[in-house]
């Protein structure tokens, strides 16, 4: 599989990632091994994690924010994703074979950045990450001071690279200048929301980081699974055990009347080709010159083949623009 180039940190990661948010939550331990084992004897060697993945805080965000405390899960172990890569790691003896990326939030913060680091490390049964990623933004502490700490960690061998996640283009240019202004650490990879339901990243996002020089990891090529065409508008239909299953609130952010007239639109033109809507999706991001890795989730090994066959479908410039009219 093609590497590319991990911003201007001189290292490089995989075309596509391995999303790793199911695990303990959506998958249990052996089908998650399954799911690793797949994906890296196919060559992807990114994995992407974060502290808040887990299958207790799941269970416990939805009773928090939807009122009600119902098992969808399948454990309710604490950062779940976390600690089943770290066990997959350990008896594989993997470690140096993959790229780990993990995550972490100022809202979540019990002491520094750097302790929440070290518990992630932890984790992972690892004594470094090689990207370090501030999830999201978050005004509650001075921007300086989160890359200073995150900088900092790359000092000190804790992470190769730190990055960030859910930002706009400006927000992203804020901490670009803030590093440039005190000789910090940059940010070297951002991991935007971007598939055709949601491309806004394509035009706020993509041209920064494109003048730049740094990374884009996108996730969530198929809307957490909107565009495979599976969900309806009808929301107490959501398939049992789906990502809208487990995260109800998902829903919010995709159902639109925008939204499903890209269903029927991706619907119409993979009935005209012959190739499945998912696959189309995923190569629409994965087309993409200045996507630099697209991460996928997986339950199953099909799900890293269907990754696989889109890669390998790609593009051409005129169905990519008829897909996102």
């Amino acid at each position: 599989m093609e590497r590319n180039p991990l911003g201007r940190s001189g290292y490089e990661i995989s075309a596509i990632g391995l999303g790793c948010v199911t695990f303990g939550r959506e998958i249990d331990e052996d089908a998650s091994y399954r799911v690793l084992d797949y994906a890296l004897e196919k060559g992807i060697t990114l994995f992407d994690t974060a502290e808040i993945y887990g299958g207790a805080q799941s269970r416990l965000d939805r009773a928090e924010y939807l009122g009600f405390d119902e098992v969808r899960e399948v454990a309710h172990e604490v950062s779940s994703s976390e600690r089943v890569l770290g066990r997959w790691l350990k008896s594989r003896g993997s470690r140096k074979d993959v790229v780990i990326t993990t995550k972490f939030l100022v809202s979540r913060l019990e002491g520094s950045i750097t302790q929440m680091l070290e518990a992630s490390l932890e984790r992972l049964n690892t004594d470094y990450v090689d990207i370090f990623e501030l999830h999201a933004p978050d005004p509650s502490i001075p921007l300086d001071e989160i890359i200073a700490e995150m900088s900092g960690l790359v000092d000190a061998g804790l992470t190769r690279v730190i990055g960030c996640s859910n930002h706009t283009g400006a927000q992203l240019r804020e901490a670009l200048d803030v590093s440039a202004s005190h000789g910090y650490a940059r940010f070297e990879v951002t991991q935007p929301l971007y598939n055709l339901a949601i491309p806004d990243a394509e035009e706020d996002l993509f041209p920064l980081c494109e003048s730049e020089g740094v990374a884009v990891t996108p996730y969530s090529p198929l809307a957490a699974g909107f565009l495979s065409g599976k969900y309806t508008q009808d929301r107490s239909q959501y398939p049992k055990g789906s990502r809208f299953d487990i995260l109800p609130d998902h829903a919010d952010i995709y159902f639109s009347d925008r939204s499903f007239r890209v269903i029927d639109k991706l619907r119409s033109r993979s009935e005209e080709l012959g190739t499945p809507m998912v696959k189309l999706a995923m190569a629409w991001v994965m087309s993409h010159p200045t996507v630099a890795a697209a991460l996928i989730g997986a339950r199953t090994t099909a799900h890293i083949d269907n990754a696989l066959e889109a890669y390998e479908l790609g593009m051409v410039a005129g169905l990519r623009a008829d897909l996102a009219e």
